[in-house]
């Protein structure tokens, strides 16, 4: 509940200033390293999430 609030809250003046301060932290060039982390962390995520789904089916179908 808290959480659903606080996510409402946020607009662009705060996008904004989260964005600025990212940028004053860690640079323009760390950026889009951070960005491909983050790219490839969530697609090794997903195929987990996949493998597991996958592997859930087969024991059901046993």
């Amino acid at each position: 509940m808290i959480l659903a609030s606080i996510s409402l809250a946020i607009g662009a003046p705060q996008i904004i200033l989260i964005v600025v301060v990212v940028l004053l932290l860690f640079g323009g060039r760390k950026i889009p390293e951070l960005m491909r982390g983050l790219g490839s962390g969530i697609k090794e995520f997903k195929d987990a999430s996949k493998d597991d789904d996958d592997d859930t089916k087969k024991v059901d179908n046993k």
